[in-house]
């Protein structure tokens, strides 16, 4: 299946094929250097496997996990492509999960102003969600993806054959994502987990069907409102709060989806819905957080990009399918906590 996310001054070609991570130049034109950004637990034969399509491309690899996410480390990128001479028609390819990809984004984002970006992601969690979309970030004192820009790729390479030899808890991370589109803006989608979440695997009969309409539904929402000035603030369910918790747990502890996860239950009223929710991530073996630090947590809060002064918008859902935005004060988030 092939789409385009269409946007104002650019466009993104998605891709999503079995096997087409291995022969690249079928789809376009790679004209230039290629520099593959990845992390140090993606398989070598991957890793191989994209860098033998290319003529004297560089490897740069650095650590997995969101610490990778850093000023050090983003400038050690830079400076890479600086000393080899990269131009502006020149590809950063992002071979990883969402870490990687914003990364890598945001290194092509500002290296002369912007270069040539491809992302080939290899986890669910960016095959569903954080490869399209164009957000681009790194962290900074603790706080999650707090300087960014918006940096689209050419191409999204979505290839389910990579998620083969992803562990368990980082395959269930992912669908996180996937399970927040359907509760947000697509049932059947969500119904699929509330009857198929026990028996999802790399090589379930749903997962394309999960990733496909996870990807459209972003695309609708992101068509609209690129710049997250009002509907694409939806696409937060769960992660005002989530935010705050790898934040409180040094984006260590719990990884992203897990996060969300738990803040998508914390921020849900309607009983029913909570309750289908638990018994979907108990049976993607998803960790609750107990009692965290709210004190803490608000203080994250009053530092997250959807903050504004005394308020943030959070995103709420009170029936399956449909979401909408609501502006509380941030105090006022203590009450979602420990839910």
């Amino acid at each position: 299946m092939e789409f385009t996310v269409k946007l104002t001054d650019a466009q993104s070609r998605v891709i999503i094929e079995k096997g087409c991570h291995t022969h690249l130049a079928d789809y376009m034109e790679f004209n230039g250097r290629v520099m593959v950004v990845t992390d140090d637990n993606i398989p070598d034969s991957l890793k191989e496997s994209v860098l033998c399509q290319f003529e004297d491309a560089i490897l740069a690899e650095v650590p997995q996990g969101e610490k990778a996410k850093s000023f050090e480390i983003y400038t050690d990128l830079l400076a890479t492509l600086l000393e080899n001479g990269f131009s502006r028609k020149d590809f950063v390819i992002a071979l990883g999960g969402g870490v990687v990809g914003d990364l890598a984004g945001f290194v092509a984002s500002t290296y002369k102003r912007g270069c040539r970006f491809v992302q080939i992601p290899t986890t669910t969690l960016a095959q569903i969600d954080s490869s399209i979309g164009g957000k681009v970030a790194v962290n900074m004192n603790g706080i999650k993806n707090c300087v960014g820009s918006f940096y689209h790729p050419e191409t999204v390479f979505v290839d389910t054959d990579t998620l083969a030899t992803l562990e368990k808890r980082h395959f269930y991370n992912g669908l996180v994502e996937a399970v927040k589109a359907g509760c947000i803006g697509d049932a059947q989608l969500f119904d699929i987990f509330k009857n198929h979440a026990h028996e999802l695997d790399a090589h379930s009969p749903y997962l394309e069907e999960i990733i496909t309409r996870s990807l459209l539904f972003k695309r609708s929402v992101v068509q609209q409102d690129e710049k997250e000035q009002n509907l694409r603030k939806i696409l937060n369910f769960g992660h005002t709060i989530g935010h705050a918790l790898e934040s409180l747990y040094n984006l260590e502890e719990y990884y992203h989806g897990e996060c969300v996860a738990n803040g998508m239950l914390m921020i849900t009223e309607d009983m029913q819905i909570k309750q289908d929710l638990t018994g979907i991530f108990e049976k993607m073996n998803i960790p609750f957080v107990k009692a965290p630090d709210a004190d803490k947590c608000i203080e994250f809060i009053k530092n997250d990009k959807k903050a504004s002064g005394s308020t943030v918008d959070i995103v709420k859902v009170d029936r399956i399918g449909e979401a909408y935005i609501e502006k509380i004060h941030i105090e006022d988030m203590k009450k979602y906590f420990g839910r």
